[in-house]
């Protein structure tokens, strides 16, 4: 009686570990995020809408904090960092983005049309979620800074991190180094969190305004960056960081 040759791990018949969700075919890392704010995006919508849209109450309690702590001087910083989450600022540097990340004129205008390109879409999708939801702003009589349009989400938190994703992409495109690399993104990543932060202290929005913007961006960045890890978007690829020399002796 013969027994069964045992699997070699050679033989392609022998049991084998199940891939990671990273490793199947098909299953995307940025799409996986992509999908996982979208979810958490359409739970805060829930949750407010079925409060009638009405601040909760963390919402209003900092809200009350917010303009309860307001000098003067304090105020017109947050109005200088709410600025740059608007207007011309953020298309300069969508712009400048696409810039740094090419290696010739050429790729140059090219990654700065993508990046000018996913920033637009982006604000037009935010757009048009606020005004379907249509959420009021808290009282004009507590803002000091103006605003426009609805309420949820909010354009500053959504701008700012579309922004702030583009010019991280751009960094790990051309910076090498991993120190210098990861203090430009954490530079980034405070920049696009403060100006999320000014629209509450300046009493233009509720907290819930500013954590939707934050997840429709990277929601929206993250679909961004599955397309030109599939080359659908001609965007520069992140290069590897380079190791830190060894010492000599």
């Amino acid at each position: 009686m013969k027994h069964a040759a045992r699997p070699t791990e050679d033989d392609p018949s022998g049991p084998h570990p199940l891939p990671t969700a990273s490793e199947r075919p098909g299953v995307s890392r940025p799409l996986l995020v992509s999908a996982a704010c979208i979810l958490l995006f359409a739970a805060t919508a829930a949750l407010l809408a079925v409060h009638g849209w009405a601040p909760l109450g963390p919402e209003r309690a900092a809200h009350t904090w917010s303009v309860a702590h307001r000098p003067d001087a304090a105020g017109t910083v947050a109005v200088v960092v709410t600025a740059t989450g608007s207007g011309p600022v953020p298309y300069g540097l969508a712009l400048l983005a696409g810039a740094l990340a090419g290696r010739n004129a050429h790729e140059r205008l090219r990654a700065a049309v993508v990046a000018l390109c996913v920033l637009l879409l982006g604000q037009a999708v935010r757009y048009a979620l606020m005004e379907l939801i249509a959420r009021p702003r808290p009282s004009e009589a507590d803002w000091i800074a103006r605003a426009t349009g609805h309420s949820f989400p909010s354009g500053h938190s959504t701008t700012s991190v579309l922004v702030a994703g583009l010019l991280a992409r751009a960094v790990l495109t051309r910076l090498h180094g991993v120190v210098v690399r990861r203090l430009a993104c954490t530079l980034l990543a405070v920049w696009a969190v403060t100006v999320g932060a000014t629209r509450v202290y300046l009493g233009v929005h509720w907290p819930g305004d500013v954590l939707a913007g934050w997840l429709l961006a990277t929601a929206w960045l993250s679909c961004a960056l599955h397309l030109v890890r599939r080359g659908t978007l001609p965007f520069p690829p992140a290069s590897p960081p380079s190791a830190a020399p060894e010492a000599t002796h």
